[in-house]
């Protein structure tokens, strides 16, 4: 069974949801928020697998609270779920560390398919987010990232280590840990887990890197 906490601050909606999940025998909602201070309250207090959570909300959004779940190394994945499809939260919620980001108007039978993807350790976004992040991506590698960091962006994304990635490169791996710090600076990134979040999302848009 699979353990949903779901934040949003408006009650038709995580009413909507709730009924919609709870035809999946294999879904639970076992926790509702309609902020993140609430949320954060609830983290500490329920056992659950995934969080759906919105982005604005009063009190608290649930940018930070993404941010704090993942600083604090919590066990469980986030999605984010959202009505905003601009580049900002996108890939804000990317670089904090999102599991997936899909939008509001998907139909219900993708919403738990992205459900059960994130839950199974993949990445998920809905098609107009793939589209975003295709365009955005590839525009801030382009003249910025050098090809031997497009290199080490594509084997991080296939889980490799720092000495793995070396061996495969044929550097050192204090070269390796400068190619990462260069990234992390030159795109914004701001931990490993970040980049991390951010080799698998180039990954997952299929941008043409090098073989």
């Amino acid at each position: 069974m699979i353990k949903v906490l779901l934040v949003d601050d408006h009650p038709l909606f995580r009413e909507g949801l709730t009924y919609r999940l709870s035809l999946d025998a294999g879904i639970e909602v076992v926790g509702e928020a309609e902020n993140g201070k609430q949320a954060l309250e609830l983290i500490k207090s329920l056992e659950f697998d995934i969080v759906l959570m919105d982005i604005n909300m009063p009190e608290m959004d649930g940018m930070y609270v993404l941010e704090l779940i993942k600083e604090q190394d919590i066990d469980c994945k986030v999605l984010m779920l959202s009505m905003h499809d601009n580049k900002e939260y996108i890939l804000g919620a990317m670089r904090h560390g999102a599991d997936g980001y899909i939008l509001k108007d998907v139909p219900g039978k993708e919403l738990i398919e992205a459900i059960k993807k994130v839950i199974s350790g993949k990445h998920y976004f809905s098609s107009e987010v793939t589209e975003i992040l295709s365009k955005e991506l590839a525009g801030e590698q382009r003249g910025i990232v050098t090809r031997r960091e497009q290199l080490v962006l594509r084997l991080i994304s296939q889980g490799l280590n720092n000495k793995r990635i070396a061996q495969e490169i044929n550097v050192s791996v204090r070269t390796v840990e400068t190619h990462k710090r260069n990234i992390k600076q030159k795109l914004g990134i701001d931990s490993t887990v970040g980049l991390m979040r951010y080799a698998i999302a180039v990954s997952y848009t299929h941008l043409t890197l090098p073989t």
